[in-house]
């Protein structure tokens, strides 16, 4: 069955470490659900090619969404590329750059997350053609929220 897909995204975070520091915390998979309360759920191990992390995130909506991540591709502290099944399935990538100061030393570094998602089931199915801007909300709410905890709980010491 050919699916539509619901929720495009193409959006950017700025952290203020350069993208090797911002890499070592993003593979520290065990620390996620620390950070992201929202994440109910999650078993994962690896930031590596083949890992399969399985998911449970409660957005500040009336459901609940699990999902499966199938991570693709790797290359440290550049890109990550994935596969997205069960409730919501699609495709994602993370890409850093860093940015640099007038000095020509890097400064800092953005975060560039672009996805493809769709519901999974009927049911999403259904609740995406009656209410697309609560979906989206609660789209938008994960990644800028997550993005904020990321940076508030991640990165707020290096000594972690």
């Amino acid at each position: 069955m050919v699916w539509a897909v619901l929720v495009r995204s193409d959006r950017r975070h700025r952290f203020p470490v350069e993208p090797d520091v911002l890499w070592a915390a993003m593979a520290r998979v065990d620390r996620y659900p620390e950070w992201w309360p929202w994440l109910r759920r999650f078993e994962g191990r690896h930031l590596a090619v083949g890992d399969v992390w399985t998911c449970t995130v409660q957005p500040p909506l009336p459901w609940t969404l699990r999902f499966q991540i199938e991570i693709d591709e790797v290359v440290p502290a550049t890109l990550v590329t994935a596969v997205v099944s069960g409730d919501v399935r699609g495709t994602a990538r993370v890409e850093l750059a860093a940015l640099e100061r007038a000095d020509g030393h890097p400064a800092s570094c953005e975060a560039r997350l672009v996805s493809e998602l769709a519901p999974g089931n009927s049911v999403l199915r259904s609740v995406a053609r009656l209410a697309r801007p609560l979906v989206r909300f609660g789209h938008d709410w994960v990644l800028d929220t997550g993005a904020r905890q990321f940076r508030d709980g991640a990165l707020r010491t290096r000594e972690d």
